[in-house]
């Protein structure tokens, strides 16, 4: 299933990701959870394995990555750990079947507690 293709909501930005997805992960760190309103589940791929139509904004959230959003609809995309060469890319954002499935769970420590982790997937506190 190549290339995969999404969008922000309201498709001012688009992208498509050449190759298979790798399994995705569900972020529950504080800072995934403030961006995306839950926690947040993304697939890590080659940077240029990904391309990307419009100009997303930045968001420099730490001093080692910065995270990729729609400055129209504010949709969040991408997450980019600086000096690496991958980037993260939303799940939610992904338009059609992906072909993956989530893998695991990671900064369990600091998920909300309003819900839990019950599908069994490996967790990792940080």
């Amino acid at each position: 299933m190549s290339p995969h293709s999404g969008a922000c909501l309201c498709g001012a930005i688009r992208f498509t990701v050449d190759g298979t997805l790798p399994a995705p992960t569900a972020c529950h760190c504080s800072r995934c959870r403030k961006q995306s309103g839950h926690y947040e589940a993304s697939t890590d791929v080659p940077k240029a394995a990904l391309r990307v139509t419009g100009t997303p904004s930045w968001f420099a959230s730490s001093a080692k990555a910065r995270r990729g959003f729609c400055p129209t609809c504010g949709a969040t995309l991408f997450f980019d750990p600086l000096h690496h060469e991958w980037i993260g890319v939303s799940m939610g954002a992904f338009e059609g079947p992906t072909g993956t499935r989530l893998a695991r769970h990671i900064f369990t420590g600091a998920k909300g507690d309003y819900y839990d982790i019950a599908d069994g997937l490996p967790q990792n506190r940080e």
